[in-house]
């Protein structure tokens, strides 16, 4: 469980950072060499035994990941043309839905066909081609010393370590127990004082990395939170449909990861395009109100889930959910993009990636404690009632013994009791995920509230009106 959580703290502590550093040492130094170095560590991984050695490599490796992936949009907009902006970021935000979707299925298959090794082996020969085209591709820019004098390396530090604090507090909650583990009150304590103590430095400091008052326009503090909206209710396509498909019906990952692909990945991919010829002839809300709307779609359906739900049950909420992946994080980038300030995109950027990765994270938190919390009420309330029912359950307990007792009649009562125990719990589990659906509804119509709040961005490079 640490090394999971290091990995993605890891990522959070350093992917707020990037789009300063690539502007200071240009990207060819931040993905060039850095890329190789991913590509050993990624090879060197599985064959590692000693647990603090694996730990601080699990770092090492996430840090890194947390430099390409924020990378991305720099490269776009310093080495395309304008006109391949709106295409390049449609594919940058498709990778979220693609990942989502088609990870559960190259899992299984790794696991249980070729080794789980491939996991991690599948990432060093995808880091050795980014190199390749980093090399060919990126422009050998010099150092830029004067924002390298003037660098906030302490705003920096702050955040990062304040948001990955925050963090490891969140993953850690559940399995720890929340407040009353002393790990847990001091990562979060130590996080929030880190993160008020960020803002002070921005308000201070000479030159500030991300001082607050980029947020202060309207309609990117609301694109923000639409963007955390977006990825909790989004929570109901990457984790409440396969973790019910697990816990519930007991499929293995490669066989929940066909579903996915098949009604997720597949209309995902066939819808790209739409959006993109609907953002460049139409208002980017009404794309992503149809997102949102979808989303709560797909939740109300999940509503009416059964203990008896398998794979061809979740078809109609997978495309719907698909649908919702194509029209609504590529909106909002749009927005955020269309309305903010060039001349401060680096702190503008960290913010983008607290939100990316941070509201990430809080969803998947928040949804893994209600899911447990809604399970242990719901099997409190179904106790009761079996309590309350004594001659029906009774004759349950009974017939069951009699059915078992041609296994053994000392086991019988037994057996026939772990029966019903288990029916117990795998309809508190339904009655949980139902709940959990309706979270993300919830979520969903509030983002809808929030996006109705964003006024019309000015005119530029993503809006209809200037092409």
């Amino acid at each position: 469980a640490w090394l999971s959580t290091a990995s993605t703290a890891s990522q959070i502590f350093i992917a707020p950072s990037v789009a300063w550093l690539a502007t200071v040492f240009g990207l060819r130094r931040i993905l060039g060499i850095p890329s190789l170095v991913f590509a050993v560590i990624s090879l060197v991984l599985p064959f590692v035994r000693d647990y603090q050695t694996l730990l601080a490599l699990t770092i090492l490796h996430g840090l890194l990941i947390g430099t390409f992936v924020p990378a991305t949009l720099m490269i776009i907009f310093r080495n395309l043309p304008m006109q391949w902006w709106l295409v390049a970021i449609g594919i940058y935000s498709l990778r979220v839905g693609f990942a989502l979707n088609f990870g559960p299925a190259l899992v299984g298959f790794y696991v249980d066909q070729i080794g789980w090794q491939w996991l991690y082996w599948q990432d060093a020969i995808i880091a050795v081609l980014m190199a390749i085209l980093v090399y060919f591709g990126a422009a050998r820019d010099p150092v830029n010393r004067t924002l390298l004098e003037t660098a906030d390396w302490g705003g920096m530090l702050l955040l990062g370590t304040g948001i990955a604090m925050v963090y490891a507090g969140l993953d850690q909650g559940n399995r720890l127990d929340w407040l009353n583990s002393g790990t847990v009150v001091a990562m979060l304590g130590c996080g929030a004082f880190l993160l008020v103590a960020f803002f002070i430095n921005e308000a201070v400091v000479e030159e500030p990395w991300a001082h607050a008052n980029v947020l202060f326009s309207r309609n990117i503090g609301f694109a923000l939170v639409v963007i955390l909206l977006y990825t909790l209710t989004s929570l109901s396509n990457s984790s409440l449909v396969p973790n019910f498909l697990s816990a519930v019906a007991q499929l293995r990952p490669e066989q929940t990861g066909r579903l996915l692909v098949i009604y997720g990945v597949l209309p995902f991919a066939v819808l790209f395009p739409l959006s993109i010829w609907l953002l460049r002839r139409y208002d980017v809300r009404i794309v992503l109100i149809i997102g949102l709307i979808t989303f709560g779609i797909a939740a109300l359906l999940g509503t009416q889930i059964t203990n008896s739900w398998r794979l061809a049950d979740f078809i109609p909420i997978v495309l719907l959910q698909s649908v919702g992946q194509a029209f609504t994080l590529f909106p909002i980038i749009i927005i955020a993009l269309s309305n903010s300030d060039p001349t401060r995109a680096t702190a503008f950027a960290a913010y983008i990636q607290i939100m990316r990765l941070g509201g990430a994270e809080i969803g998947i938190a928040l949804m893994a404690t209600w899911l447990r919390v809604r399970e242990q009420t719901h099997s409190n309330l179904i106790g009761q009632h079996i309590t309350h029912a004594t001659d029906q359950v009774e004759q349950f307990l009974a017939r069951m013994s009699g059915y078992f007792a041609g296994h053994g009649t000392a086991t019988a009562p037994a057996r026939s009791v772990g029966t019903l125990a288990g029916m117990v719990q795998r309809e508190a589990n339904v009655l949980a995920y139902i709940d959990g659906f309706w979270l993300t509804f919830g979520f969903a119509i509030m983002g809808l509230l929030v996006t109705a709040l964003i006024t019309k961005s000015p005119p530029g490079p993503f809006t209809p009106k200037a092409r």
